[in-house]
C-alpha cells in the first residue's frame, strides 16, 4: 500500500528513503511504494488525482501527460513527459504539475483549459487532459509559436472524437487569454511564456526556493521490500555502484524499459538512475566531434546533431513524440538495442562510436560494432555507456536518412534507411550505408558500401549497388511490413538518395517500383 507522507515524517517499515518533489507548489514526499511504481498509478491510486488518464500505458496516446519543472540557469524549464512509463523516484527534486494544478487561485480555469473547453476542443473528454497539459509545456516555453511548432507539441496526444482542428485553433486562442490576464491573476503557472509581470516573477521565485529546498548534496538512495533505486550524483559513484551491482538495472529515460513493468510486468530488481549526473547531462563540440553525454534527453541531443547535420530533421521531427523526446535519452536507444531504434542507422552512417566504461576504464567502440545479435550488446558486467560521440560534417559529404511507417507523427518505423557519401567533386571517397528494420539488429550495408567507394556517383554505379543489398540483407516480416516490401523500399530509398546528391535531373525516368516510395512515406 502506497504511504504519502508529509515533510519531517518518517518513511514506512520496510522502506529507506523518502522521495521528495514539488507538487502544487508543495514540498510532497513519498516512502513506502515499489521504486518501479509509475507517477500516473501514484497520481490515481494514491492521491485520488483522477484527471490524469491511462489510456496505452506505454506513452503512445498522450492521455496521462504531465508536466515536470526543475531549475535551469535560475529558470523554471517544463517539460511535458508521460506519467504511465515515468517512475516516481524519477520526480526526486523536480515540480510535477497535472491537469488539477493549473487552476488559478480564484478557481477559473487556466487559459489552455478555457481555450479547448469554449472552443468546442472536447467532446468525449478522456483525452482532454492530455492535450491540456501538452498545451500547458507549449504555453510556458514559446511565446509565440507557429503552426508546425503547434501540431509538433501535440504530435504524442490521440484523439479518437473531437477532431484536431478546434484543438490546434485552442493553442492559439490561449495566448490570447493569457496576455488578456489581468497582473493580479498572471502568476507564473497561469502567465505565457515571455511574460515577466511581477507577480509571475515572484511566484517563479518561489516555485524555484521549494525545489532548491529539497535538493540533496548527495543522491538518493531508496529501498523497497529489498529493492533498491540508487540516484547517483557524480559519474565517479554510477560507476563504482555499476561494478558492485552489475546486475543492477541501468535507468535513464525510461521509455523503453517502462514498458517492461508496465506492458510484461517485468520485476526490474535494483535500478541505477542516471538523471541525477549534471556531468552525463554535457554536451561538448570539439573540432572533429560531437560529443553527447549518457544521461542527456532526444530533445537536446537531436538539437545539437541538426547543427552540423541538419538533413536528420525529418527523422528528428518524427521520432516518437515531445513526451518520449523529453524523457528519453540518444544513449539509452543506442544501449537498449531495439531492431527499430531510429537513431542508431543515422547515428552509423555518420561514424558515430560510444565510450563505455568500466569503473575508471574506459573503452571507445564504433558503434556497429557494439550490437552481437538481437537486443544483445558489447557491454560486459558492470559496463555502461558513458557518452556519444557524433562526427560532424566533413567538406564533400551528402547524408540523408528516410523514416517510412505507416503514420507520419508517433509511428514505429518499417525500414529506417540512413545514407553517406562523401565526394570528391563526383568521386565516392568513403560510402556508408545502414538501415533499421530490416534485420535483428540496426545493421550497415558493407556490400552495398564497397560498390559505392572508389567509384563515380552514376546511375551505374547506384544500379550496381542496388543490385547487391540483397546479399546485405535477407528482411524480416512482421505486422508493420512484409519482407518484399521492405526490400523494394530500401532499394528504392537509395535511389531516392542518389536523386537528391548526386545533381542528376529528378525528371529522368526512374523504374516504377520507386512509386513504392511516396505511398507510406
Amino acid at each position: 500500500m502506497a504511504s504519502t507522507v508529509n515533510s519531517g515524517a518518517q518513511p514506512s517499515s520496510g522502506s529507506g528513503g523518502v522521495i521528495r518533489f514539488v507538487l502544487d507548489g508543495q514540498v510532497h514526499e513519498v516512502a513506502g511504494v515499489p521504486a518501479d511504481r509509475t507517477v500516473l498509478q501514484h497520481l490515481r491510486e494514491d492521491l485520488n488525482r483522477t484527471g490524469t488518464k491511462e489510456g496505452c500505458a506505454e506513452g503512445d496516446c498522450g492521455a496521462c501527460t504531465v508536466v515536470i519543472a526543475e531549475e535551469r540557469d535560475g529558470r523554471l524549464r517544463c517539460r511535458s513527459v508521460n506519467a504511465c512509463i515515468q517512475f516516481l523516484p524519477t520526480l526526486d527534486g523536480k515540480a510535477l504539475f497535472t491537469v488539477e494544478s493549473l487552476k488559478s487561485g480564484s478557481g477559473e480555469l487556466h487559459p489552455a483549459q478555457a481555450a479547448l473547453a469554449e472552443g468546442h476542443g472536447s467532446q468525449c473528454g478522456f483525452c482532454t487532459p492530455g492535450f491540456v497539459m501538452s498545451l500547458f509545456a507549449l504555453y510556458k516555453n514559446q511565446a509565440s509559436p507557429s503552426r508546425a511548432q503547434i501540431e509538433d507539441a501535440l504530435s504524442g496526444n490521440l484523439c479518437r472524437c473531437t477532431g484536431y482542428r478546434p484543438i490546434v485553433d485552442a493553442a492559439s486562442d490561449m495566448y490570447v487569454r493569457g496576455a488578456a490576464l489581468a497582473e493580479a491573476e498572471a502568476d507564473w503557472v497561469q502567465a505565457p511564456c515571455g511574460r515577466s509581470s511581477v507577480v509571475a516573477r515572484l511566484s517563479e521565485s518561489d516555485l524555484l526556493s521549494r525545489i532548491r529546498s529539497i535538493r540533496r548534496d548527495s543522491g538518493l538512495e531508496y529501498e523497497h521490500r529489498g529493492r533498491r533505486f540508487w540516484a547517483p550524483r557524480s559519474v565517479e559513484e554510477l560507476a563504482q555502484l555499476r561494478v558492485d551491482h552489475p546486475e543492477a538495472r541501468m535507468l535513464a529515460g525510461g521509455t523503453d524499459v517502462g514498458l517492461w513493468v508496465t506492458k510484461q510486468y517485468r520485476d526490474l530488481g535494483d535500478v541505477l538512475y542516471l538523471g541525477e549526473i549534471e556531468a552525463l547531462k554535457i554536451i561538448r563540440t570539439s573540432e572533429t566531434h560531437l560529443e553527447i553525454g549518457a544521461a542527456v534527453a532526444l530533445s537536446d541531443a537531436f538539437p545539437a546533431i541538426l547543427a552540423h547535420h541538419p538533413d536528420l530533421g525529418d527523422v528528428a521531427r518524427r521520432f516518437a513524440s515531445p513526451p518520449i523526446r523529453n524523457s528519453g535519452t540518444l544513449a539509452g536507444n543506442i544501449a537498449n538495442g531495439s531492431p527499430i531504434g531510429d537513431s542508431m542507422p543515422c547515428l552509423m552512417v555518420l561514424g558515430t562510436s560510444i565510450v563505455l566504461r568500466w569503473g575508471a576504464a574506459t573503452r571507445e567502440i564504433a558503434l556497429e560494432d557494439f550490437y552481437i545479435d538481437y537486443q544483445k550488446t558489447a557491454l560486459l558486467p558492470g559496463e555502461f555507456v558513458e557518452r556519444v560521440r557524433v562526427p560532424i560534417a566533413v567538406p564533400g559529404q551528402r547524408f540523408r536518412a528516410y523514416k517510412i511507417s505507416k503514420r507520419f507523427d508517433q509511428d514505429i518505423s518499417a525500414v529506417l534507411a540512413a545514407f553517406s557519401v562523401v565526394l570528391d567533386r563526383n568521386r565516392i571517397r568513403q560510402a556508408r550505408v545502414a538501415f533499421g528494420g530490416m534485420a535483428a539488429t540496426p545493421k550497415r550495408a558493407v556490400a552495398c558500401e564497397r560498390a559505392l567507394e572508389g567509384r563515380d556517383w552514376t546511375r551505374t554505379t547506384l544500379d550496381a549497388a542496388v543490385a547487391l543489398l540483397s546479399s546485405d540483407f535477407a528482411p524480416i516480416a512482421d505486422m508493420r511490413a512484409s519482407a518484399e516490401y521492405r526490400r523494394v523500399v530500401a532499394e528504392n530509398l537509395l535511389r531516392r538518395f542518389f536523386l537528391e546528391t548526386s545533381g542528376e535531373a529528378v525528371a529522368n525516368p526512374m523504374p516504377t517500383q520507386v512509386g513504392h516510395i511516396g505511398e507510406l512515406s
